[in-house]
């Protein structure tokens, strides 16, 4: 009976083994087949919530453009050799569709220490910091704005997109102004050109776009130091490997070198212009 006992035990334990050992291999297998999994399926899946003049949509054909849609495709097409799907979604819901595999690379994320925690990044891209647009003839300011204590106070309405960067650091500063948080890009800019709001809370280049197409009305509040500065980049799932990470890297790394990165920021930031008049 002992001796029975023994082989069960000596059984299970190598069993167990076994089985860890099958378990590390899938997990080794599964973290190995990023870009390959993409190249046997044929197509690279693009996660993208609207936010000019990064990420953008023709509401009448459909197209995706602007500077990461056109990063995403590049990669795909020039480097996978895939065909691009753009996988349309919202800020709150971007980091989870790409855990949850809805897609392959999600669009114009910012790098943040929480994002982190669940998933990883290409190189930035683009910088980025915070930046407030207002009416300049808003009486609720007086004039110009030189600090927060300008702006944080009872009566303030900031809007801002639900679920964003700039989301998470205005919460983090502003704590008597009311925060509007509303689904996307044009939500928020109407709220802010219908005087819903105050304010409006964005990245410094998508605000600078707005007083670019109102320059009659709209100015920027730019805190210093810097709020929230950091960079804009690719988010991929967490266990992409290096060797995958490293490849996006280097093409990232190669449109910045040769101007390309430059071009398509420009080119971005005409058609949102555009768009807007």
């Amino acid at each position: 009976m002992i001796r029975s006992i023994s082989v069960l035990r000596h059984t299970l334990i190598c069993a167990g083994l076994l089985g860890g050992m099958l378990a590390g291999g899938s997990a080794q297998a599964a973290e190995a087949d990023t870009w390959k999994a993409v190249k046997e399926a044929g197509v690279l899946r693009c996660g993208v919530a609207v936010s000019p003049p990064y990420t953008m949509r023709d509401a009448r054909t459909g197209q995706y453009s602007g500077v990461f849609s056109q990063l995403c495709k590049g990669f795909g097409e020039q480097v996978l050799k895939v065909k691009v799907e753009f996988v349309d979604t919202n800020w709150d819901n971007i980091v989870a569709g790409l855990q949850s595999e809805k897609w392959d690379v999600s669009l114009a994320l910012n790098d943040t220490p929480e994002r982190r925690k669940a998933i990883s990044f290409s190189e930035a891209a683009v910088g980025y910091s915070v930046t407030f647009a207002y009416n300049k003839n808003n009486p609720k300011f007086n004039g110009s704005i030189a600090s927060f204590a300008d702006i944080d106070k009872t009566g303030i309405t900031v809007a801002v997109m639900s679920g964003t960067a700039q989301d998470k650091a205005i919460s983090g500063v502003l704590k008597q102004a009311r925060i509007m948080r509303l689904p996307g890009f044009d939500e928020t800019r109407l709220a802010l050109m219908s005087k819903r709001a105050d304010m409006l809370a964005d990245d410094s280049m998508t605000n600078r776009l707005l007083t670019t197409t109102h320059a009659d009305w709209a100015v920027i509040f730019a805190p210093s130091p810097a709020l929230a500065e950091q960079g804009i980049a690719l988010g991929i799932r967490k266990q992409t490997p290096q060797a995958d990470i490293d490849e996006l890297n280097q093409y990232i790394s190669e449109q910045r070198k040769s101007g390309q990165m430059d071009q398509m920021i420009q080119a971005s930031i005409k058609e949102s212009v555009a768009q807007s008049q």
